[in-house]
């Protein structure tokens, strides 16, 4: 029996997202290795499954794999294309939305056009994880902020944030000179980070705008990263770099990202689309 899936994409974070409310899948792992590829299979960043939550406070549950078929905790971008799948069609229809993921339950605020047509959703990713221990990294002290690291003949400035997932962000001057798809294997598999690591360079434009690449783990390059984002403006508050609202330049368009003094949460706003609808054989 074929699989209904849809194709939705935040800012060219794209992903295949397949609804658990009405089907089955019995090997998800392998089911993203295959149906993420982008040569023999429909192509993503990763395989969003929508399920019934387990939470009692929670409206649908985000099961998220990437497509070398880890799981992943948390996907900023892949949250916002669930929140517009759950709510088109009909899976949740409360706004906000609260969507159970491997990081805790997020709530999701919907900008709704007429038609019930999602046009923007904010999403409050909670309070950033800065004890290096949890993150993981393999660092000493409270923080991992701005911390010196040899690689590739030279000093890396590295700050350490999770958002439910890993992050490591570096600071540069000049993002034109990083070589990011030879750097970005190496830092992610670095012996620093047990369990390995979204890898960030973010060059600083104005106090409220910068500028972001990305090498996400499990995934490789990648035109946007949602947690990332978040945690490039935590990293910048931290780094005295940036003001705590800010604009975030990737490849596939731009987030806005806040992190609230008053709460310590971070809120991002983005969009999300859907590109087409399909039929994965059984």
């Amino acid at each position: 029996m074929s699989l209904q899936f849809v194709k939705m994409h935040g800012l060219g974070n794209d992903f295949i997202l397949v609804s658990l409310f009405d089907q089955a899948v019995s090997d998800p792992a392998e089911l993203a290795c295959r149906i993420s590829d982008r040569n023999r299979g429909v192509g993503g960043d990763g395989l969003i499954l929508a399920a019934p939550p387990f939470s009692p406070h929670a409206d649908v549950r985000m099961i998220f794999f990437n497509p070398d078929g880890s799981r992943a905790q948390m996907c900023g971008n892949g949250v916002r294309c669930l929140a517009k799948l759950a709510y088109e069609r009909g899976l949740a229809r409360r706004n906000p939305l609260r969507i159970e993921t491997d990081a805790g339950v997020l709530v999701v605020n919907l900008t709704v056009a007429a038609g019930k047509r999602v046009t923007a959703i904010r999403v409050d990713l909670g309070e950033p994880i800065l004890d290096p221990r949890r993150i993981p990294v393999a660092l000493s002290g409270e923080r991992a902020v701005d911390v010196p690291i040899p690689f590739s003949a030279r000093d890396l400035r590295l700050t350490c944030v999770s958002m439910g997932n890993p992050h490591a962000v570096f600071f540069e001057p000049d993002l034109s000179h990083i070589p990011l798809a030879d750097w970005g294997p190496q830092l992610e598999c670095h012996p620093l980070f047990p369990e390995r690591t979204n890898v960030h360079f973010v060059q600083v434009l104005q106090p409220d705008r910068v500028k972001m690449i990305t090498w996400e783990r499990g995934t490789g390059l990648t035109q946007a990263c949602g947690t990332g984002a978040a945690a490039a403006c935590v990293a910048g508050v931290l780094n005295q770099l940036t003001q705590r609202a800010i604009c975030v330049e990737l490849a596939g368009g731009e987030l806005q990202v806040q992190w609230d003094e008053m709460t310590n949460h971070v809120f991002q706003t983005g969009p999300a689309e859907e590109v087409f609808v399909g039929q994965w054989p059984g």
